[in-house]
């Protein structure tokens, strides 16, 4: 099984093998289908078992194919360090045309909101950094197709 055969672009596959991922996790061959199919998905396995990916790739996938303008996406984290980790997972695997923007609490307001001005495909958010940015209409989510419960 490689990731080819789970239907991801060419670009993505190669960006896959060049970060040094030969052949898709468990829940990356159960869960990469289904949402390339626009399904939804619930999912549970440990830790470093490749979930982020399994939800990254067919959305980047979706973004390229559909040529979706806005923020589209809408990944909501627990906690900082997630977020942060989501975000240096999506820069890894997006193309240089898609924009992943972190708005998480105890990181810079102004930095985040230049960050949203200049437009973002993905956001990762915290629950509270978000209902910030909200409240103060600093969100635009009218193009949002698809958010995701990490």
């Amino acid at each position: 099984m490689s990731f080819s055969n789970l239907g991801l672009l060419p670009a993505l596959t190669a960006k896959c093998e060049s970060l040094g991922y030969t052949e898709p996790t468990p829940i990356q061959q159960q869960a990469i289908p289904i949402v390339l199919q626009g399904g939804d998905v619930i999912a549970c396995a440990e830790t470093g078992t490749g979930k982020t990916a399994a939800f990254l790739l067919p959305l980047l996938q979706k973004i390229i194919n559909e040529k979706l303008k806005g923020t589209s996406v809408l990944v909501l984290a627990p906690t900082r360090e997630l977020a942060n980790q989501t975000e240096a997972a999506c820069r890894e695997l997006a193309p240089k045309s898609i924009r992943c923007v972190s708005i998480i609490g105890g990181a810079g307001y102004r930095a985040q909101s230049e960050a949203l001005k200049r437009g973002a495909h993905i956001i990762v958010a915290t629950p509270g950094r978000l209902m910030d940015f909200m409240e103060r209409g600093a969100i635009d989510f009218s193009a949002l197709k698809t958010l995701v419960l990490d």
